[in-house]
């Protein structure tokens, strides 16, 4: 991961981003952001399908030899992915539901796997322009224009601890998590930002139970890894990528301070 293809992504990424906005900010956007739902009954709209292209064909051109995974790909793009070493793994629009309530907390999350490690990531959120970078043992990042602040994930936690919880997929046993750690901050948060608030030190844990995409925590794993923190399945073990049939994740907890998994309830 050199600084050229590092800055070849971030402008990809800027440009789904405002193909994105393009619909977000239109005259016609209760059209434009009208919602399908594909086979599995997840939304997609137009701004989905427009950010997918613009990624797809700049990979394709930046790096001609490393496949796209994109939740918006054909199964007959991706029906070798299993034999792909080396692969972009892309959610063009990460928070479609997010974008439909027009409440900014959506973003675009480009990553970067090797032999199933999520090697690099960018993530960026269209309406403020914020941008996240990170490769873990080279260091994680928020751009603003073209320069980049480093930063870090909040270590040691230190009390009152800050719990993200998604707005779009509060459920019983994050709320037992929650319950259980009581004086807890609960901060609510869409979308992969969850994982750039703690890879910045904003928050200090994320539970997810129930089922995730790849696409969904690949490039904000990178990103946290990067700034100090890890992604952990129940077994305490670092998500991997492109090791399984199929495509959904398991349950899993972000932290910025690992050793936080140790007060944690089972």
């Amino acid at each position: 991961m050199d600084d050229a293809l590092r800055d070849g992504v971030i402008d990809i990424a800027r440009r789904a981003a405002a193909a994105i906005l393009g619909v977000y900010e239109s005259a016609s956007f209760e059209k434009d952001a009208a919602v399908q739902h594909k086979d599995d009954r997840s939304p997609l709209t137009a701004a989905d399908l427009a950010a997918h292209r613009c990624i797809v064909e700049g990979l394709r051109a930046l790096t001609p030899g490393i496949p796209v995974l994109s939740e918006e790909s054909r199964d007959a793009d991706i029906a070798g992915r299993r034999a792909w070493t080396r692969l972009w793994v892309v959610d063009p629009l990460d928070g479609t539901r997010e974008f439909v309530k027009r409440n900014g907390e959506f973003t675009v999350n480009i990553a970067l796997v090797e032999d199933g490690v999520a090697t690099f990531g960018v993530i960026q959120q269209p309406v403020t322009g914020a941008l996240w970078h990170g490769a873990p043992g080279r260091g994680a990042f928020r751009r603003e224009g073209d320069a980049d602040r480093p930063i870090h994930a909040r270590i040691p936690a230190a009390s009152p601890l800050r719990v993200a919880a998604s707005r779009s997929h509060r459920d019983a046993r994050t709320q037992a998590l929650l319950d259980a750690l009581p004086g807890s901050e609960v901060v609510g948060c869409g979308s992969s930002l969850k994982f750039c608030r703690i890879a910045e030190g904003e928050i200090d844990l994320y539970p997810r139970f129930g089922p995730t995409s790849e696409w969904d925590t690949a490039a904000g794993q990178a990103i946290l890894e990067a700034a100090g923190g890890a992604v952990l399945d129940p077994r305490g073990r670092p998500f991997r990528y492109n090791q399984r049939d199929g495509l959904l994740n398991g349950d899993f907890i972000a932290l910025g301070d690992a050793g936080l998994r140790a007060r944690l309830p089972e």
